[in-house]
């Protein structure tokens, strides 16, 4: 057998033989994870370092009958920046932390309660529509102030919303709604990919059932 060819058997073999190597599955070059506190609560991304890992379930489809399963827009509204993953991550370590901002899940609590990003609050998209007959106490939860029949928005909260996915429509009504009553959209952003996206790339996921 050639000597190159031997070589190669042996790599391969050491490979398959020392399961539990690391992978190097980094966030970017030179960050492995990345760390915030919330609520007196520390957090902590990372990916899956098991490079054959695989969607699976719900998150794995590609086709889902559109209504209401349609692709969404990459601008939620005008004036509303659109996130990836890093500027998501970036968002948790500043406003979040800070206390100045939420990272709000809108999708419902059984789908919130399966996994969600680590740091998100559960509000729903129901909880967030004008037809909620308590919406005003929710504007006000925000940092909305009333005003007569309005709300002023001076000390409003920055907000980043997700849904399920690109063809998840919860977070895309749910800031529309917000723009219509006057929420600033320069304090509001979208992450279209959602919890799709966030698994896909193998990032941490906070198993709420258990508090984590």
């Amino acid at each position: 057998m050639k000597r190159w060819l031997r070589w190669a058997l042996l790599v391969g073999a050491v490979g398959l033989a020392t399961p539990g190597v690391a992978q190097g599955v980094a966030i970017t070059e030179g960050r492995d994870t990345a760390e915030f506190s919330v609520g007196g609560l520390t957090y902590e991304i990372s990916r899956n370092q098991n490079t054959a890992n695989q969607l699976v379930g719900r998150f794995s489809l590609t086709s889902r009958p559109c209504p209401e399963f349609c692709i969404q827009p990459m601008i939620a509204a005008r004036g509303v920046e659109t996130l990836g993953e890093l500027e998501v991550i970036a968002f948790l370590e500043g406003p979040v932390s800070a206390g100045s901002g939420l990272l709000i899940d809108t999708r419902a609590p059984d789908a919130f309660a399966s996994g969600s990003i680590p740091g998100a609050v559960n509000v729903p998209r129901e909880v967030l529509s004008l037809d909620n007959a308590y919406i005003a106490q929710v504007l006000e939860a925000l940092g909305g102030q009333p005003n007569g029949s309005r709300f002023t928005f001076t000390n409003a909260m920055e907000l980043t919303l997700y849904g399920n996915g690109p063809w998840a429509d919860e977070a895309t009504r749910a800031i529309r709604d917000l723009v219509s009553v006057g929420y600033p959209a320069e304090r509001l952003r979208y992450y279209r990919g959602g919890m799709q996206g966030w698994m896909s790339l193998g990032l941490t996921v906070a198993d709420t059932r258990s508090g984590g």
